[in-house]
């Protein structure tokens, strides 16, 4: 072996990295020099059929939340609707008194004050 004669550096032995990542390999090439590859094109078609597939998706996707809201909203008017019946069944099947003396209202302790209601 000559001084002159270049030695190749797989040949001599890699040393512990002074990092202590021994793991990580010596980078002979330059990331410039790696090869890269092309994707490869769609045609029109396949992108279409692609573009129609997924709004058909969308459009099913749509049309469950639309569904689910509307379940909601029914549900919704119902308890309404119920919780209107109920208050009007209990005015109707209400036992009435009407007071008509006003001076009497003056005369009542608080407790008994507090269960008139106007109407």
């Amino acid at each position: 072996m000559d001084s002159t004669e270049k030695v190749e550096s797989a040949d001599i032995p890699r040393g512990k990295p002074k990092s202590g990542r021994v793991w990580k390999k010596l980078k002979t090439t330059r990331f410039s020099d790696n090869t890269r590859v092309k994707s490869q094109k769609t045609s029109w078609a396949v992108k279409m059929k692609r573009k129609e597939e997924d709004k058909a998706a969308k459009a099913i996707q749509q049309r469950l939340i639309d569904e689910k809201k509307a379940k909601k909203e029914a549900l919704k008017m119902r308890r309404e609707q119920n919780a209107k019946n109920r208050l009007e069944n209990e005015r109707k099947s209400e036992i009435v008194q009407p007071i008509k003396n006003t001076r009497k209202i003056k005369k009542m302790k608080k407790k008994t004050l507090r269960k008139i209601e106007k109407r």
